[in-house]
């Protein structure tokens, strides 16, 4: 990479992008001059000015041409709206359920990552497992491992099949941690708290109690310490292991890895000449 590397973002304007954008800035490893993004009208509201001195476009195309790196930031339905012949530049899709060789042949980039970041962007807490396609060199791949540290954590993977995994596994973000808050909150309520009363409780539980886990001290050990009690705790761990959490939890993970799976973008449904779809602004 160049000293000055351009970062121009496809969709930046919207949460995932402009959550990137954001964490790009604030950490100093991008100054406003050399960021761009793009938006379907050209403008953004930007009330705090945690963007300001980026440049916005409408224009897709002219961002590829003005970035060393675009990162395509839009949901699977939008993709065939997108407009961009990225050619020899990096492209980083945020696209879920669409293949390297999709992205490149749909964009014709020949250096192509993917990378699945999650809600906690929002807060630079987010994992982001990536994966490159052969033609990345190395130091691309170091360049956009240090980029998503600036969101979090992250690691290279190396197969389509672990991304559709990690997508499923942390690509929902927070889903799994609400879906335990939503049951203790429904037994809370059920046992006649307060729904103030049970909300603090739950979130004091999923929150500020998860927090004890750490690298130093894993989850692992941590139940552990908590069953040697032969207490509470170790009476609701084997309770809600032997009311079947264990296979509850596979199960969902299943559902979810073969949706990962799933081809989310039929290219075989867009035309790809690109000498017959207009590059540029997406009405």
């Amino acid at each position: 990479m160049k000293a000055q590397t351009t970062i121009g973002i496809v969709g930046g304007t919207g949460w995932l992008g402009r959550s990137i954008a954001t964490a790009l800035l604030d950490s100093g490893f991008l100054s406003p001059d050399a960021l761009m993004l793009s938006s379907r009208s050209g403008v953004f509201s930007d009330p705090k000015g945690a963007l300001s001195g980026v440049r916005v476009t409408a224009d897709n195309q002219e961002l590829v041409l003005q970035s060393d790196i675009v990162i395509l930031s839009v949901r699977p339905e939008d993709l065939g709206a997108v407009r961009i012949d990225v050619q020899d530049k990096l492209l980083v899709s945020l696209v879920a359920g669409v293949s390297l060789a999709d992205i490149g042949l749909f964009t014709q980039a020949r250096c192509v990552i993917r990378a699945m970041p999650n809600a906690a962007l929002e807060i630079r807490k987010s994992y982001t497992p990536w994966l490159a396609n052969d033609q990345v060199d190395a130091q691309s791949k170091k360049y956009i491992q240090q980029l998503f540290e600036t969101c979090g954590s992250a690691d290279e993977v190396f197969s389509e099949r672990d991304l559709s995994y990690l997508t499923a596994l942390t690509g929902t973000g927070p889903s799994y941690p609400a879906l335990l808050a939503q049951a203790l909150y429904n037994d809370a309520i059920k046992h006649g708290l307060s729904p103030a009363m049970a909300q603090r409780a739950v979130m004091g539980v999923v929150v500020q109690a998860s927090q004890l886990m750490s690298e130093e001290r894993g989850f692992n050990e941590l139940l552990e310490v908590l069953r040697e009690y032969r207490g509470v705790s170790a009476a609701g761990i084997n309770g809600m292991l032997e009311g079947g959490l264990e296979a509850s939890v596979k199960a969902g993970m299943a559902r979810a890895f073969e949706v990962a799976q799933s081809n989310l973008f039929d290219i075989r449904a867009v035309e790809v000449d690109k000498g017959q779809l207009p590059l540029g602004r997406v009405d």
